[in-house]
């Protein structure tokens, strides 16, 4: 919320960034067995709030110190006895900001969890032992005093190639054209993907346990199956565009309670060899086999996909 001062405006928030905290969940079934359930979270906190004598008069009365804002962190995860998602604490803690102090009117929640998976032994899933994955789980809350929400989650470093099955053409040649035209390349990417939901309430969300954990992996899916196709036939792609496209289709086509995705997929790059000298002649003939794999420069492909509503 902006303020005019004296002919200027002020916007104005503050916040704590990159708190981490780690949260293990300890269960244990009719055998006597106890499983542990890991999460790790990087917070980030930004806080709207009536708080302008700080700015204008040295008066600190009405500012939640960021120290407190951390230590918020690790008690609330600590008062969290049911394993829970990103998400949750992400209203969880905006919730508790709009609510408890009466000068903040909205709260700014981002989270990052690291991807501990769980490890198997002889096949069997270890009750303690985790392993650090790839991809990023990201969530987002704006909570609002009235309970008003808006809900993003999101999937960062979603890795993603195939050998084959992938071309480009028929893309505008002009003088300063090299590329040539194929139907024969791979296709390699690493996905961001951020999904706004439709909830606009906090009471609205869903109350079923790790719902949003579930929904998740099941994004995930659904991106990484539209991007290869078929185990044995595949799919054609015709370009980054054409694929991103279609990746975000399908999950706004499966997942109803999404309203819009975006997607961001750069072309990342593997170079045919070629190589030859001038006493030995051809030494390496490129025959879709051999590559140069590179990440830089790389192609940078992004859009958003939503649902339109059409007025009645």
């Amino acid at each position: 919320m902006a303020k005019e001062l004296d002919g200027f405006e002020l916007e104005q928030r503050h916040g704590k960034a990159r708190v981490r905290v780690g949260r293990v969940w300890r269960s244990s079934d009719q055998g006597g067995n106890r499983r542990h359930f890991l999460v790790e979270w990087n917070v980030n906190i930004s806080l709207l709030s009536n708080c302008l004598p700080s700015y204008l008069r040295d008066d600190n009365s009405d500012i939640v110190a960021t120290d407190t804002m951390k230590n918020t962190v690790y008690v609330k995860a600590k008062e969290c006895q049911e394993q829970l998602s990103a998400e949750e604490f992400a209203i969880l803690l905006g919730k508790h900001f709009t609510s408890f102090y009466p000068q903040v009117y909205t709260a700014i929640v981002k989270i990052v969890e690291k991807p501990w998976e769980r490890v198997s032994v002889n096949g069997q899933p270890h009750e303690h032992g985790f392993k650090l994955g790839s991809e990023k789980h990201t969530a987002e809350a704006i909570v609002q005093k009235s309970g008003i929400l808006q809900l993003t989650s999101g999937i960062e470093g979603l890795a993603l190639l195939k050998t084959t099955q992938s071309g480009f053409e028929g893309f505008i040649r002009d003088k300063y054209t090299a590329l040539p035209e194929t139907r024969e390349r791979m296709l390699a990417t690493e996905v961001t993907a951020s999904l706004r939901y439709s909830y606009d309430s906090v009471s609205s969300i869903p109350k079923k346990p790790l719902y949003f954990n579930e929904r998740y992996l099941n994004v995930k899916q659904v991106l990484a199956e539209t991007f290869f196709g078929p185990p044995k036939s595949g799919v054609y792609s015709a370009s980054v565009q054409s694929t991103l496209f279609q990746m975000a289709k399908a999950v706004l086509s499966r997942f109803t309670d999404i309203s819009s995705i975006q997607l961001k997929m750069p072309n990342i790059h593997f170079l045919p060899v070629n190589l030859s000298s001038k006493d030995n002649g051809e030494i390496v003939k490129f025959n879709d086999d051999v590559y140069l794999p590179t990440d830089e420069p790389h192609g940078s492909i992004e859009a958003s996909l939503s649902r339109f509503w059409s007025k009645m």
